[in-house]
């Protein structure tokens, strides 16, 4: 198994756990390609909006899989949203949930 692969599995596997503690996803992608495909049930706030929303996403008291078109703009928000307590994991392109639910 060459090692992108290993590391989609492990990711995967860690959306399948925050998905079992019942998970918000949140796609950060753009309107354009929000609109152009998401995962059913995904909640979505621009990556540029994340921190004016901070309030609105910790009402939701939920553990947060992050995700975005390659993993980039999910790994930032991510790395914001957890540095003000929130439990959140960086979910990669959105197409990885799909393969969960």
């Amino acid at each position: 198994m060459c090692l992108r692969n290993l590391l989609t599995k492990i990711m995967v596997e860690e959306i399948k756990k925050y998905l079992d503690k019942g998970a918000i996803i949140l796609d950060v992608r753009t309107n354009q390609e929000w609109d152009e495909g998401h995962s059913e049930g995904a909640q979505h706030i621009v990556l540029s909006d994340i921190p004016s929303e901070i309030e609105k996403i910790k009402s939701w008291a939920k553990p947060i899989i992050a995700v975005c078109r390659s993993g980039a703009r999910s790994g930032q928000a991510t790395q914001f949203l957890e540095s003000r307590g929130i439990d959140i994991i960086n979910g990669g392109p959105w197409q990885n949930v799909d393969q969960c639910l």
